[in-house]
């Protein structure tokens, strides 16, 4: 995105994370939402439980601020964040439950992430994320590399660290983090794992929208089901195969695993256990930060799964009214053939037209005509000086289309059809081929002329061109014969 006035502009003015910045009510919109939905995790929370906390919210500041502080009630504050102007919520009806439910979108998580980052921190950790830089490099040096030998030296050289490491231990060397460093990680393992809470909230968002776009079309449409679901299904392996799609499956798999969710438990309850770590009071949800992100990630399944099921009411309903209208003719069939029996029609009531094949055998195809390739002559073009006219070139010769439609509406008059040859015999063609395929442009129009076009039988067309020399030379056209009919 290139940040131009014009392109920061456009987004001022429709991004809903900018709206909401710009806000009267942005510190109350961000206070509020922020406790209620990101620092417990929540993604759904109903309209009633939603109403009533900002109602001691409301009641909280008018307290302290005045009974005209904030004077509207609660529930015209969500109604009016949840509005497609502000798009600061998102309200919507479980299918167990008839009363609406509120979940925050990535643009006001987004923001919200973005205000505290404005707040002071007790220090700015440099350490740690320099050596997440640094083993990304050598995570996507590693995975490129195609050279085994290459591979093998760099695996060696690691073993051998490792070595070195084993023997120092055994020694009683052992290499131990200060509390500045663990305080350093442990700042910068919190701000991870919230950032990744809110990329669930985006990929969540971005697969909702897959979710209602099959819906729309599914209202709407009114052709075969294959091409809807060959549609549905490309789009949503477009999602799965994307960039995003691929790294959110890939961490689902890994996160999956019992083994991983044991061994993230047993290291949380050791880092939370050491005192430089708790001296930072650390937030009690960090315990579950993993359960956490599978209930986040468990939402974002849980759209793909209604999707599912969506296609498959659709294909139910689907098959349910195709075979009511089968049974529906056959019943109307039935109907009419027992009418029928008593009185048989006398006239004839269907005819086939033919019973044999239509048998086209091998040899009967024309025989391949290599193209005749032109030889260019190898010759060094030279710039002439002769004093050419070239207005021949650029000149354009009109068309007089009113002229030709006139010409054939007379002949129509006088017969009830009449051939493309015998139009050109009685006005000659005077414009060459231009004026040859204006005919030709009629005959295809079926709201001026009605034609019938003969396969089997051909004309030739003849007209006179007249070179730049001014000599006469007799050009023929052959084509099949066109029938312009009264």
């Amino acid at each position: 995105m290139d940040f131009h006035y014009d392109t920061l502009d456009r987004l001022r003015q429709s991004h809903p994370a900018w709206r909401l910045l710009r806000s009267d009510h942005a510190v109350l919109v961000a206070s509020f939402l922020r406790r209620v939905f990101v620092e417990p995790n929540l993604r759904v929370v109903s309209e009633s439980d939603l109403t009533e906390a900002l109602e001691d919210e409301l009641f909280t500041l008018r307290k302290r601020h005045g009974d005209d502080f904030f004077p509207r009630s609660a529930t015209d504050y969500l109604s009016s964040w949840a509005d497609p102007d502000h798009g600061w919520l998102r309200k919507f009806y479980r299918e167990d439950s008839d009363e609406p439910q509120f979940d925050l979108t990535p643009a006001t998580e987004k923001a919200i992430a973005w205000l505290v980052s404005l707040t002071e921190r007790s220090f700015v950790g440099t350490e740690s994320r320099m050596r997440i830089l640094f083993d990304l490099l050598r995570q996507m040096h590693e995975g490129v590399e195609n050279n085994p030998r290459d591979r093998i030296t760099e695996l060696l050289r690691r073993r051998e660290e490792i070595n070195e490491e084993i023997e120092r231990v055994r020694d009683g060397n052992l290499t131990m983090l200060d509390d500045t460093a663990l305080r350093d990680r442990f700042q910068q393992f919190m701000q991870l794992a919230r950032d990744l809470l809110g990329d669930f909230r985006e990929v969540e968002h971005n697969f909702r929208g897959l979710d209602r776009h099959v819906r729309e079309r599914i209202a709407l449409w009114d052709e075969s089901r294959g091409a809807l679901l060959d549609e549905v299904i490309n789009e949503r392996d477009a999602i799965a195969n994307s960039d995003q799609g691929r790294s959110f499956n890939a961490f689902w798999d890994f996160l999956m695993s019992q083994d991983r969710q044991e061994e993230l438990t047993r290291l949380l309850e050791r880092v939370l256990a050491l005192p430089a770590v708790q001296g930072m009071s650390p937030d009690a949800r960090t315990r579950r930060v993993h359960y956490d992100w599978l209930e986040a990630g468990e939402h974002t399944q849980g759209t793909v799964r209604r999707l599912s099921q969506q296609l498959r009411r659709f294909l139910d309903d689907q098959a349910w009214l195709e075979n009511r209208r089968i049974m529906d003719i056959l019943h109307s069939i039935e109907a009419n053939a027992l009418a029928l029996r008593d009185a048989p029609p006398k006239d004839t009531l269907m005819t086939i037209p033919s019973t044999s094949a239509d048998i086209h055998l091998t040899m009967e195809r024309r025989l391949y005509t290599p193209p005749t390739r032109p030889l260019i002559a190898d010759l060094v073009l030279e710039a002439g000086d002769e004093d050419v006219d070239a207005g021949a070139l650029f000149s354009e010769v009109p068309i007089d289309k009113a002229r030709i439609e006139a010409h054939i509406r007379r002949a129509l008059q006088e017969q009830s059809q009449v051939t493309l040859g015998e139009l050109c015999q009685a006005q000659p063609v005077e414009l060459g081929l231009a004026e040859l395929i204006a005919y030709l442009q009629f005959a295809s129009e079926p709201d001026t002329f009605h034609t019938v076009v003969d396969e089997d039988a051909e004309e030739r067309v003849s007209w006179k061109n007249v070179t730049i020399g001014g000599a006469t030379t007799i050009k023929y056209a052959r084509l099949p014969r066109v029938v312009f009919v009264r």
